[in-house]
């Protein structure tokens, strides 16, 4: 099976939590018979890389018949990618957050979406902090872009969208941002900034004294950007997940159990976005079994209505779209703590 997440680049901060919850979710399958009887073998793709670099080398692994099926966590971008050139060859379980435009055959998107995510957490910060005008930075590419629309039009009638700025990814210098946050003084910061991107953007933030007193909504932050981050970089920041490290339901405690009991104390931060990989692999090793194949034709008929236990709760297969609870929570120094479930299942 194809793996693809990033080493490099803005989400290769990620990478060691995904690969440790991608060889988990190995160890796992494989202690439990494998897929289809076979033992599941992960070829590690560097996600990181251009999107058309990336979709050419996974292209090459298909048409060589070395992979059967491909998972991982990675950019829209590359996601597309990787579509325009095999989609509907291989099942492909896909783990991000997703913009929820992709029908795409044999593709299943794990990741959250607007609809549970990005819109009842600007609701519930609407409700609870009052926040009703919003500065959005994002990086440039599809996801950021196409979840900024969806804001925009779900947002409470009394709220709005007084700036928004896209940056290219690898941006370490937020100065130009940072000036018309503070130009148009809104009450909330709506990030969508990737990986070490959004470390940089935090830093500043801080250090412009803005984190004291402006909440930010980030929810693409997870627990490795705030050990990357400090303290004060971390003060008033939300962010929105259907997992987090200090998730405190059985299922998703059992998880943390068994990740940190094989790992170790010093293991990779356990969070949403490596939960997502282990995620995506069990998520094909349960249509293998309910369906007996990963045939593109043969696992079409299992999408709607077909529900799954996962460390994320029970989940539903609802079309091309994987639906799960959400959760907002508020980084508190290196950790997150829940403060409401905004979505179920």
């Amino acid at each position: 099976m194809a793996f693809i997440v990033p080493m490099q680049g803005s989400g290769g901060l990620h990478a060691p939590s995904c690969t440790a919850c991608g060889e988990f979710a190995v160890h796992e399958i494989n202690a439990g018979g494998g897929i289809l009887g076979r033992p599941l073998d992960l070829v590690p793709v560097d996600g990181g890389q251009p999107p058309e670099t990336v979709a050419n080398q996974v292209a090459a692994l298909v048409a060589s018949n070395s992979v059967q099926a491909i998972a991982g966590w990675h950019s829209s971008a590359v996601r597309r990618a990787i579509t325009r050139r095999v989609g509907g060859k291989v099942i492909y379980a896909y783990a991000a957050e997703h913009e929820d435009d992709d029908h795409t055959p044999g593709l299943f998107m794990v990741g959250e979406r607007p609809v549970n995510q990005l819109l009842p957490a600007i609701n519930w910060m609407h409700d609870a902090l009052g926040t009703r005008r919003w500065a959005l930075v994002g990086s440039d590419y599809v996801y950021p872009r196409i979840a900024s629309q969806a804001v925009r039009a779900g947002m409470p009638d009394t709220a709005s969208v007084t700036m928004s700025s896209f940056v290219p990814l690898g941006t370490t210098d937020f100065t130009t941002q940072l000036d018309a946050i503070e130009q148009h003084g809104p009450d909330a910061v709506f990030m969508l900034l990737i990986g070490e991107d959004a470390v940089h953007f935090n830093r500043q933030f801080a250090e412009r004294g803005l984190s004291a007193s402006m909440p930010r909504l980030a929810t693409t932050v997870e627990e490795n950007i705030l050990i990357a981050g400090d303290v004060m970089a971390n003060d008033r920041l939300y962010s929105a997940k259907a997992f987090f490290d200090s998730t405190t339901t059985l299922e998703g405690r059992r998880f943390a159990d068994r990740y940190y009991a094989r790992f170790g104390p010093f293991a990779p931060p356990l969070n949403g976005v490596g939960e997502s990989c282990y995620e995506a692999l069990h998520l094909l090793a349960c249509i293998a079994r309910y369906r007996g194949s990963l045939d593109v034709k043969a696992v079409d008929g299992m999408r709607s209505g077909y529900f799954y236990e996962s460390p994320r709760g029970l989940m539903r297969i609802w079309g091309t779209v994987v639906s799960q609870d959400v959760y907002i929570a508020a980084a508190g120094g290196l950790e997150f703590t829940i403060q409401d479930q905004i979505a179920r299942t």
